[in-house]
């Protein structure tokens, strides 16, 4: 641990000039953070942390509020010669205070970040399923739907979805997150009504698919094939519970479950209600 006083270390908020910093922050820790997914972060919610003498990012944590009366956290990484010294405490409760008293705030945590929500009064009320996959194989059918390239006038609709899906509207994130996609697909049924969406993000590992939001999983299974079929490379996905005909579906083409995290709240004691069509989390950050 560095040989530092904690209150010599200043815990500030984050901008655009900071993205170097927490993307050499995060592969610190072996996450792969990269400028795309930083920015979408900035321009969605808050990043706070602390800085060294140096000006050098040694801890971080970043809330991302939603339309309504929901919020999430995520990006708590503090450098390994300033740990112990309480600074992941200190930015994570600046992110609840940023959040007024009456918003939910979820979070999905690492093993190492557990104890420490707890101790911070966060309750487990569900977990995801990590899904990674090295070598996809493709559908070789279509299904009943029509799935097409989104375009600016699908935005209502989608976010009409994702309200239900998610439990609470998110419409400057998805936004964002649109713009930093590698694909954005839209689903419609034979009277051309949008009854699913899927988003793929490129990462500078993997190909991220989520959010999906899909009526069935069959349907969901076709976003996904759309979404991964043409990728060169590997894909991550983040699947909620229950969706265990989602879940086999992917290992049918490929996938392996590499983790099953918590996902945990405060300021409620459940997750907000949801209608059972998500099948892929946009990230672990996002909730």
């Amino acid at each position: 641990m560095a040989i530092l006083k904690k209150s010599k270390l200043e815990l500030v908020q984050f901008n655009k000039n900071d993205i170097m910093g927490l993307i050499e922050l995060s592969a610190s820790v072996g996450w792969d953070y990269d400028e795309y997914e930083i920015g979408t972060v900035l321009s969605s919610g808050m990043i706070f942390g602390h800085k060294n003498f140096d000006g050098k990012i040694v801890s971080s944590a970043a809330i991302i509020p939603y339309d309504n009366k929901l919020a999430s956290i995520g990006m708590l990484i503090v450098n390994k010669e300033f740990r112990g010294m309480g600074l992941g405490k200190d930015a994570t409760q600046k992110c609840i205070d940023f959040a007024s008293s009456n918003t939910s705030i979820m979070l999905i945590a690492t093993e190492e970040g557990r104890p420490l929500y707890e101790k911070m009064g966060f309750i487990t009320v569900d977990c995801v399923h990590k899904y990674l996959c090295d070598d996809y194989k493709p559908l070789n059918k279509s299904g009943g739907v029509t799935i097409e390239e989104f375009n600016g006038n699908d935005l209502k609709e989608i976010l009409k979805l994702d309200k239900v899906a998610f439990g609470d509207t998110r419409s400057k994130f998805l936004q964002n997150r649109i713009n930093q996609s590698e694909k954005c697909l839209v689903v419609r049924d034979n009277q051309a009504n949008i009854i699913g969406f899927g988003i793929s993000i490129l990462g500078p590992i993997n190909l991220i698919v989520g959010p999906i939001v899909a009526p069935d999983s069959q349907t969901a299974a076709l976003i996904l094939d759309r979404l991964a079929s043409r990728h060169q490379g590997k894909l991550r996905i983040d699947v909620p519970s229950g969706n265990e005909e989602f879940k086999f579906f992917l290992e049918k083409r490929g996938f392996q479950q590499v983790s099953q995290p918590p996902v945990m709240v405060i300021n409620s004691a459940e997750m907000p209600p949801r209608n059972n069509t998500l099948f892929g989390i946009a990230a672990q950050i996002f909730g």
